[in-house]
């Protein structure tokens, strides 16, 4: 039997130190539970250790899009275009749930990077290169067209728009949902679990890893025949502890978004625009907020800990002036933020962080291990197909072994058994209807069958038979419902990972964490009997978040 509940972390580190695995998985973000979902599901033992939150580093932190990469066609990146524009799809059919088309608009003014001309032929080769359904090719629309569909653009000097379609995710509720998938097909997986030294055999091999457990400070030593370092802006410092990060490192550079309410900021049509220095931003419309990113500027401090400067965000604020004019937003309107680090591989030549390639590479120490740098979210499926299939020709070699090839082109990720993107809209219809006759909202029932798709049974069961004790705890039954949910089947241990990577409250309403994070934080305290200590450290965690989601650091 898999497990996936914070009640049973023993158990999960148990099965890893107990299991002979074939490949342990070094980071928790899409990368690496693209990785161990390959993996398993060619039928090699997996495990995973996280030494964060699933999803907490880059992960949780994009723009929030499953995007084709438009812009990489400026820096003739062909073959990126085409091969992340042909995985978009396949993210979507695999996770309709927590993937959504958005068509994006990109208006051209007078001395725009792009113009009519250019962006005709670039979305037409784009539509060609990423295989683009007939029904979602772009459009070209002239000046009258554009401010009709978005009545906030600046009127003055615009020459048209192109109109063609991205994909909407929730970058950490993806995540989640193809490790959960990676779980059920046997992967043991846990978070808060830190490698801080290797274990070598008498070749000087990597044949495991010791590991502190950095909720009981307990160390854990586990074994595999091979290793990967899917770190993400780690990558460089788990090859640090393996005393192999020399050649080729990351260039870490850092992209920061704002959000404000859909009041201050009533945009009803998403736009792809460039600012005045010509760097692309997107602004966004999501629920009752919109938001806006992003930067890219190298950073060279905490890499678990990114910070939004002042500076990044009067970028941000001058490129909505520019492009929103009569919106007039100031400082005072932010409503919340977040800051991500995207870990590239440092180039010769590139002269800014932008020119550097967003594609992704596997570096192969002498110790054996294995690691998987750069890339996009878009493409986690392809590069983990990539890294899993080295491991396949080396254990072919030493072992004679032979695996299947990857299956995860067409396996539903958790929550995406819903009959595929055709079958989604029908099934979100029937299972809304379910929820309103167990006594849901019909807005909330259908924000928590979008969230959850398939695996909405489960939640309507736990708000179903703990309706009573939730009103005992005197916590609202769909929050108490979506704790128990997040604790017994994802692994959520603390406040911070249930009100940023399995909800996004933090960074879309803020307001509601602000509502219900002492009813929560109390529960948990008492489902995990947590010290005073812990309690206050645990809360205060989730109090400098919110903090630091309003007020940038100068």
């Amino acid at each position: 039997m898999t497990l996936f509940s914070s009640h049973h972390r023993d158990d999960i580190f148990n099965k890893l130190e107990n299991d002979s695995l074939d490949v342990l998985v070094i980071g928790g973000g899409i990368t690496g539970a693209g990785i161990s979902l390959d993996a398993v599901t060619r039928g090699l033992k997996t495990g995973l250790v996280e030494m964060q939150d699933f999803a907490a580093g880059t992960s949780s932190r994009s723009t929030k899009l499953v995007h084709g990469g438009l812009r990489y066609l400026q820096q003739f990146e062909v073959k990126m275009v085409a091969e992340v524009g042909k995985e978009r799809a396949i993210v979507y059919e695999n996770g309709p749930h927590v993937t959504t088309p958005e068509w994006m608009l990109l208006p051209f003014h007078k001395g725009s990077t792009l113009g009519p001309l250019t962006s005709n032929i670039g979305l037409r080769v784009y539509d060609f290169l990423a295989g683009v359904k007939k029904e979602e090719r772009r459009l070209m629309f002239k000046p009258e067209e554009v401010l009709k569909r978005e009545p906030l653009l600046k009127s003055k000097d615009l020459r048209g728009g192109g109109y063609y379609v991205e994909y909407k995710t929730d970058d950490a509720r993806m995540t989640i949902e193809v490790l959960k998938k990676a779980v059920e097909h046997g992967v043991h997986a846990i978070n808060y679990a830190k490698v801080v030294e290797f274990i070598y055999d008498q070749s000087n091999k990597a044949c495991g890893v010791i590991v502190e457990d950095q909720i009981s400070g307990e160390t854990h030593k586990i074994y595999a025949k091979k290793i990967i370092n899917a770190g993400g802006p780690w990558v460089d410092e788990v090859r640090e502890i393996d005393g192999s990060k020399h050649g080729k490192s990351l260039h870490l550079t850092k992209g920061v978004h704002l959000v404000f309410s859909k009041d201050i900021f009533p945009l009803q049509q998403a736009i792809y625009f460039d600012a005045p220095d010509g760097r692309m931003i997107f602004a966004i419309p999501r629920d009752n907020i919109t938001y806006v990113g992003t930067t890219d500027t190298t950073y060279e401090g905490d890499i678990a800990h990114p910070l939004i400067t002042e500076k990044d965000r009067d970028y941000l604020l001058d490129a909505i002036e520019y492009m929103f004019p009569s919106l007039k937003i100031t400082a005072e309107d932010v409503h919340s933020s977040w800051a991500g680090l995207r870990p590239l591989i440092a180039e010769e030549g590139a002269t800014s962080p932008s020119e550097i390639s967003r594609k992704d590479e596997i570096f192969i120490s002498d110790s054996g291990l294995i690691s998987m740098a750069g890339g996009k979210l878009t493409g986690y499926r392809k590069m983990s197909e990539q890294v899993v299939d080295t491991i396949i020709n080396q254990l072919k070699e030493e072992e004679g072994i032979l695996y299947s090839r990857s299956e995860t082109k067409h396996l539903p990720i958790s929550g995406g058994d819903v009959g595929g993107t055709k079958g989604f809209e029908k099934y979100k219809k029937q299972k809304i209807e379910e929820g309103v006759r167990l006594g849901l909202n019909r807005d909330v029932a259908a924000q928590v069958v979008q969230r959850y798709g398939s695996n909405i049974n489960t939640f309507f069961e736990i708000f179903h038979h703990k309706y009573a004790e939730a009103k005992n705890e005197m916590i609202d039954p769909v929050v108490f419902a979506e704790l128990n949910y997040a604790i017994d089947y994802e692994l959520a241990y603390k406040p911070v990972d249930f009100f940023v990577r399995r909800t996004g409250a933090l960074f879309f309403n803020k307001d509601w964490v602000e509502t219900h994070c002492q009813d929560v934080i109390n529960y948990m305290t008492k489902a995990f009997k947590w010290s005073a200590e812990q309690q206050d450290r645990y809360t205060a965690e989730l109090k400098q978040l919110l903090e630091e989601a309003v007020t940038p650091v100068k």
